[in-house]
């Protein structure tokens, strides 16, 4: 065994240790990838307790909403596979990039993502006007949806104009 690995086991194995006394159970496969199980109760009491910064910010939890939206959108509607996969994964994206940016310490990385939620948006806008053109999205619904993305738009302008 070199250094390299002789460093990434005892790194695993103290990481092992820092994740028992928190209150992870292992199961070891053979690869090298681990898995955590946490039993209900405590996941209730993480949930509770432990909260990244990020899911604190009214920006992340107004595109978590609008997110599960596109979702419920692309269950209840006849879309083709090519469309709902684009939907899923900008609206997504939006969600994911403001959790990352959030990470970042710089202000111009913290901005970049920011930027590329907000052209996320602009993506799912493009994605629901074609639906409402072909009529799969009714107005009210296509308004609904607008709504919600203008939102968005305008909470991460005014996050990214901050960070200029």
């Amino acid at each position: 065994m070199n250094q390299n690995e002789k460093q990434n086991e005892s790194g695993m194995k103290q990481n092992e240790k820092q994740n028992e006394s928190e209150g992870f159970s292992h199961s070891h496969s053979h690869s090298h990838f681990h898995s955590h199980s946490v039993s209900h109760s405590d996941f209730i009491y993480t949930k509770l307790n432990y909260m990244f910064e990020f899911q604190k910010l009214e920006v992340y939890k107004k595109a978590k909403k609008f997110h599960g939206e596109c979702k419920r959108l692309i269950l209840k509607s006849k879309i083709d596979n090519y469309v709902k996969d684009q939907l899923a994964r900008a609206s997504f994206s939006i969600v994911l990039n403001i959790a990352e940016g959030s990470g970042k310490y710089s202000k111009a990385d913290r901005k970049n993502y920011f930027v590329i939620s907000r052209a996320s948006i602009f993506e799912c806008a493009a994605v629901l006007d074609v639906l409402h053109d072909e009529e799969v999205l009714k107005n009210e619904d296509f308004n609904y949806f607008l709504k919600m993305a203008d939102e968005l738009s305008r909470i991460l302008y005014a996050m990214i104009k901050n960070l200029s």
